[in-house]
């Protein structure tokens, strides 16, 4: 072929240069990697094309060119990926890719698999999850960091990111806030405190009963309820009931009113009316008991008929309730029956405090030098030590101090610190100061704990750092913890952000519109909720008139329109919270499954099987399930469900509050699945809701919305490449349920393309191709994955070579999630840190 004016002055450009060897990446360019690049990419990228505007016309030698790390990076992804050459274009052969591929390791991102560079790691903070499971941990506390912190910033998907966990000063200042709350509600003040008890609403039977298991029950003020139990004394003395009851709702103007009678031992304790709004009920009584069973009641009369009750409508009746959470029993109260406080034995060795000075100065060192190597996850130097006892001590000698709070005060310090709240680690010496050192094991057990339970080491982890003997016994130790239950937190919190499976009990979704949409009655319904909220207004007018007229004739329009709203037949509709746990559990139990059975990462795409309870069977359509318990369900042969894309909280996240969104779901797959997510659209593009509207003015289907979209030049490229994919789900609405139709119509067959040429004929056919023939890139798409949550950083160039072994070792394996896992742990950017640059 005639050479190009592009590849003229490269190449009179390389022959200035002094000749290299013949391994040389700059000779090696001219040689071998130039002509691929005229054959395959000029087209494009050259000749004065700059097309996704990269030209190598813009670089005027080859040391510039090979200098551009972000480009060749860019351009191994989309190479491997099959996105370039383009489709329809001519692409490069095996060998030619191959050839391509080790150039630009060897050469622009100058790879050394001798010295593999382990990657920037940012010293990182806690983030809110993995500061309450550490203080869990350390103290036995559960601070709800969910309520006291902020959210944090998420980066690449995660929330665990070194560079954009930042730290705020209203974020110090709430460290020092949570310190002081941790130590005054978790940490023992004193020796010796009254006994107390809590029991959950379970100890009560009878009438009325609802609710969630035997921790509360919910006692609609609509129903009577007449509710008994019993309480065993074993010991002698004077003892404290106390009710934990108090009034919930979901309607600010619900009606519901009811008498409660609260009895003790068969004497009225209280009686009060209850309502939406009101206070807590507090009932607080002392009485003198022997060893028996003494019965407790607790009553509810109705004071408003159900007639009154707001309708169902469409998300599941409003509510008002009485929420019962038990009893709390406190006593004997004779001070000859005090007992070391709850957790007293975390922090406290002995069981009394030595009387002399010296041997109260020996414990309180010798509990902080423990409490604090735990809480700064490495031993503790003796002045830091020194330092902690003495505030201890001052802190004890104050007016109404004791030796406890002396100890409090200490470790709230140690909870405030630095070396508590972030991840500091240290490196062990490199006698070659030119290779990256090796993490010491203190900083290695840290690494490995908040990658698989997002905690601090336990006592294994930090018995072997302190004898150095950790990365001889590597592999038994993360095969204990995976089979540990604290490996949970690595299903929550890693699969849990991959598959935004956190997202699902919180999205906003209309499942009434969702329905109406799907069967074309949107519009019916909407007139008819207006019609509804109408009424209410004008039966209030009425009343307040005393027009008994047009009140009797307001009341019968409102039960008619209380007929269409639950005529016989008629799907319910509602996307429940327990609806919304059983999908996020379905995800979370699958992942589960395939970490701790050591299966194929592949059956997390196409699997026969999932977990289902009676609810959430019975939104698939998948038959003979009962009961709430979730358990591992062989699917129908004809099911189009099986793996994490048709699960309902994907199909949910990757909607909008009132329909599909093929757009997201697209972009899904391509970010979490083939790992090439498209760009941002560019600016001033109408939006896809600006194309639902037909010519006519009838609302067109997402299809044909979407095919107009792509219509649009600066649209194409970008959709092309998510639509059909995202088009294959359209049989799921918004709700993860299976439907035929949209807008009333019948949804037609779903056939598409990959952008890399593969056809499909429907959503089962597309998840076998993602698991086949494009299966390389769902195993580098997870292995980044799992290795940006590992470290918490960024994909970098540096990693290519650790992610390439890894897939060619999941590759032999056939997909083994132990593969996965031990090739992190095991890679250099897991154990090394990069060498400090004088």
């Amino acid at each position: 072929m005639p050479v190009r004016a592009t590849s003229t002055l490269l190449l009179a450009l390389l022959a200035c240069q002094t000749s290299g060897a013949a391994d040389d990446p700059a000779a090696v360019f001219e040689s071998k990697i130039l002509p691929i690049l005229e054959d395959y990419c000029y087209t494009c990228h050259g000749d004065g094309e700059d097309k996704g505007k990269v030209s190598f016309d813009a670089f005027g030698s080859t040391a510039a060119l090979m200098d551009q790390t972000k480009l060749w990076d860019h351009a191994l992804r989309n190479v491997r990926a099959g996105l370039m050459p383009p489709p329809k274009k001519d692409r490069p052969s095996s060998d030619e890719l191959a050839t391509l591929v080790d150039w630009i390791k060897r050469g622009p991102l100058k790879l050394d698999p001798a010295n593999p560079d382990p990657g920037r790691v940012t010293l990182r903070r806690l983030n809110r999850v993995e500061y309450r499971n550490t203080i869990r941990e350390l103290t036995g506390y559960d601070f709800r960091t969910d309520e006291e912190f902020p959210a944090d910033d998420t980066g690449y998907g995660f929330d665990n990111i070194g560079d954009v966990l930042t730290t705020s000063p209203m974020l110090l200042e709430k460290y020092m806030q949570a310190a002081e709350t941790i130590v005054e509600k978790g940490l023992p003040q004193e020796n010796r405190v009254t006994p107390r008890k809590t029991f959950p609403a379970g100890m009560f039977r009878g009438k009325g009963q609802r609710g969630e298991g035997d921790y509360q029950y919910r006692l609609s003020l609509y129903d009577s309820a007449d509710l008994t139990a019993k309480l065993k004394i074993e010991k002698a003395g004077t003892y404290r009931v106390i009710l934990n009851a108090r009034p919930t709702g979901s309607f600010s103007y619900d009606p519901g009113r009811s008498k409660l009678t609260w009895s003790v031992e068969g004497k009225q304790q209280l009686q009060e009316e209850t309502k939406w709004g009101g206070s807590k009920l507090i009932s607080e009584i002392e009485v003198k008991w022997e060893p028996g069973e003494y019965p407790l009641q607790l009553t509810l009369e109705p004071l408003v008929g159900k007639d009154k009750q707001p309708p169902d409508l469409g998300d599941g009746p409003p509510f008002v309730d009485l929420e019962l959470g038990g009893i709390t029993l406190v006593g004997p109260l004779e001070p000859q029956y005090a007992v070391h406080p709850p957790n007293y034995e975390k922090f406290f060795t002995r069981d009394q405090v030595p009387d002399d000075a010296a041997g109260r100065d020996e414990y309180r060192t010798e509990i902080l030098r423990r409490f604090a190597t735990r809480a700064f996850r490495r031993p503790v130097d003796d002045a830091t030590v020194a330092k902690l006892a003495g505030f201890a001590k001052e802190s004890a000698e104050v007016p109404d101090g004791t030796f406890e709070k002396g100890i409090a005060r200490a470790i709230a310090a140690i909870l405030a610190s630095p070396r508590f709240l972030f991840r500091m680690e240290q490196v062990l010496p490199e006698s070659d100061p030119a290779k990256h050192p090796l993490l010491d094991e203190w900083s290695l057990a840290s690494r490995l704990s908040y990658f698989l339970w997002s905690t601090m080491p336990d006592d294994d982890l930090c018995r072997l750092a302190e004898k150095g003997e950790l990365r001889q016994n590597l592999s038994t130790q993360v095969a204990r913890m995976l089979r540990d239950d604290r490996s949970d937190e690595f299903v929550e919190n890693f699969a849990g952000q991959w598959l935004q499976a956190r997202d699902v009990e919180s999205v906003s979704i209309d499942a009434r519109t969702v329905l109406a949409r799907d069967n074309g009655t949107e519009r019916e319904n909407r007139e008819r909720f207006e019609n509804f909220r109408r009424l209410n207004r004008e039966i209030d007018e009425a009343e307040k008139a005393r027009d008994d007229t047009k009140l009797a004739a307001l009341k019968e329009e409102m039960t008619t329109l209380r007929a269409k709203f639950r005529s016989p037949g008629q799907r319910r509709i509602e996307f429940s919270g327990s609806l919304r746990s059983a999908m996020r559990k379905e995800a979370e139990m699958l992942f589960r499954r395939t970490l701790r059975e050591d299966r194929s990462l592949l059956e997390l795409v196409e699997n026969d099987s999932t977990y289902l309870n009676e609810e959430l069977a019975n939104h698939y359509g998948v038959p003979d399930v009962r009961g709430g318990d979730m358990r591992l369900v062989k699917l129908p042969a004809d099911s189009p469900r099986g793996g994490v894309l048709t699960m309902g909280t994907v199909l949910a996240v990757t909607s909008n509050p009132t329909r599909t969104s093929p757009v997201k779901r697209g972009v899904f797959i391509l970010d979490n699945i083939l790992g090439t997510p498209p760009p941002p659209p560019p600016p001033n593009i109408p939006s896809l809701e600006a194309s639902v509207k037909g010519t006519d003015g009838e609302e067109l289907s997402l299809r044909d919305a979407l095919a107009m979209h792509r219509e649009k030049a600066l649209c194409s490229s970008c959709h092309s490449r998510m639509d059909p994919m995202g088009l294959a789900f359209e049989n799921f609405n918004a709700l993860g349920a299976f439907r035929e139709k949209e807008l009333g119509k019948p949804i037609p067959s779903s056939e598409g393309r990959l952008i890399t040429g593969e056809k499909f004929a429907n959503v089962s056919e597309l998840k076998h191709l993602l698991v086949t023939s494009r299966r390389q890139d769902y195993y580098r798409c997870i292995t980044e994955k799992v290795l940006t949550y590992a470290l918490g950083r960024g994909p970098e160039p540096c990693d290519i070579t650790t992610v390439d072994s890894i897939i060619d070792g999941l590759e032999q394996s056939g997909g083994k999630f132990s593969t996965l896992i031990t090739g992190i742990i095991e890679s250099p950017a897991f154990q090394k840190r990069q060498r400090t640059t004088p």
